[in-house]
């Protein structure tokens, strides 16, 4: 007969979900990262400390599906709620990546009730940087 084992610092005693602390935050910044595959909401302040994050993974969307723009719309709602019961009133959206949640992420801040000092695509294009690979023979 084998003894259990006692569980010292289980999640289940401590008080861990209240670790995080109720900063007021009237300002802040959106960052929208949207691949083909998924789409990455993160909210900081404006020192760029992580305030909130959500994707469309995390939001309960699998496979292909994350790559929707009804997908990226649930992230940034996700992402959104928890800053607005922080006390957010204004921000400013960063967008980077080509994908398919970019006009859908920022369609849902717009209807967040949070004011928009400006919209930034902040999306990196290189200036003939990296040699591309060898042409494919088949």
């Amino acid at each position: 007969m084998t003894k259990a084992i006692p569980r010292i610092g289980s999640r289940r005693n401590g008080r861990i979900g209240l670790r995080k602390n109720r900063r007021r935050i009237p300002k802040g910044i959106i960052h929208v990262q949207a691949s083909f595959n998924n789409t990455i909401v993160t909210v900081t302040d404006v020192r760029g400390r992580v305030v909130s994050w959500a994707s469309a993974g995390t939001s309960g969307f699998k496979g292909t599906r994350r790559g929707t723009p009804y997908a990226a719309q649930a992230a940034a709602l996700n992402a959104i709620n928890t800053v607005v019961d922080q006390g957010m009133q204004r921000a400013e959206v960063m967008i980077k990546g080509p994908g398919l949640g970019r006009d859908a992420a920022l369609r849902a801040i717009r209807r967040s009730g949070i004011l928009l000092n400006f919209v930034r695509d902040v999306t990196p294009m290189p200036h003939n940087g990296c040699r591309p690979p060898k042409k494919r023979r088949v």
